[in-house]
């Protein structure tokens, strides 16, 4: 079993930064793509960042610029940084890893369960 978790959400005035976090924990022999998508009521989820096992990212084109992703293996966790938030930049930010696992090292897309962010004006 793997779980995933994200913190770091919160309430923040435009032109503010928040620094979101996603930790996977459980039987995890490697992580490969970790991604973040956001997503609001009513509409579908939008893939903002991703970055690959050889830390290659990739933007939204709404997000770049101003979102930065990253990773860290040894601690199995990936961060997005957000600045320059707008707002519509709220929504609910939801991490997404794939993740190979003991003891079959078969790969699967493990989601959490999401962080909201909201941007004042």
């Amino acid at each position: 079993q793997v779980q995933l978790a994200e913190s770091g959400g919160g309430l923040v005035q435009a032109g503010g930064s928040l620094n979101l976090s996603c930790v996977a924990s459980g039987s995890i022999f490697g992580i490969l793509y970790m991604r973040w998508y956001r997503q609001t009521p009513g509409n579908e989820r939008e893939l903002v960042a991703l970055i690959s096992p050889t830390e290659t990212t990739n933007y939204a084109d709404s997000v770049q610029g101003r979102f930065t992703i990253s990773r860290d293996g040894a601690k199995n966790t990936c961060y997005l940084q957000m600045n320059d938030l707008r707002p519509e930049d709220s929504a609910v930010y939801i991490c997404s890893m794939i993740i190979s696992t003991l003891p079959t090292r078969t790969a699967a897309d493990y989601w959490g369960q999401g962080t909201q962010v909201t941007v004042s004006s």
